[in-house]
């Protein structure tokens, strides 16, 4: 067994969507979002020892995403550093105007939401199913659907009239 060679398909398998996890939880804010990127997948290394096989390794490393996030939200903040800025600038550059005010316009509604319901709707954004978002939070499938629900109705209500 190549355990680096694994631990590349895993990685290969499950970084984008981590990283966009990362990046609802910053806000938008890229830099952020690839620093708690590359501390999941450090985690992920340093622990895949412990992974006992009871979940997805999937669900194992959504677990551990957001639990860098929030870990990470819950220290003091940071100030801005000129590389953030430098980053934001190019995101700016690349981005349609309209296309980045309804980014940021959805980021800052997502923002707004407790920690549970944001991590909820963007592990829905990211398309992962129901059963495994239920599993990674240890919440019935049943109740997902229907917080899921009220949450889109929230997000929608913020996006239309910024509330």
């Amino acid at each position: 067994m190549d355990i680096e060679k694994d631990f590349s398909t895993i990685y290969n398998l499950h970084s984008q969507k981590v990283f966009r996890l990362c990046l609802g939880y910053s806000g938008g804010d890229e830099f952020l979002a690839q620093e708690w990127h590359q501390n999941c997948f450090i985690k992920v290394w340093n622990h895949r020892h412990s992974f006992k096989g009871n979940s997805s390794v999937s669900t194992w490393i959504y677990r551990i995403a957001v639990n860098t996030c929030l870990s990470d939200l819950r220290k003091p903040k940071k100030t801005t550093s000129i590389e953030n800025v430098a980053v934001a600038d190019k995101i700016d550059e690349e981005t349609e105007p309209h296309d980045r005010n309804d980014l940021k316009k959805m980021y800052k509604c997502i923002d707004q939401l407790n920690h549970q319901n944001k991590t909820l709707i963007l592990l829905e954004l990211e398309e992962i199913p129901q059963a495994e978002i239920a599993d990674t939070l240890g919440i019935k499938h049943g109740a997902i659907r229907t917080r899921l629900s009220r949450i889109r109705q929230t997000l929608l209500k913020c996006i239309n009239h910024g509330k």
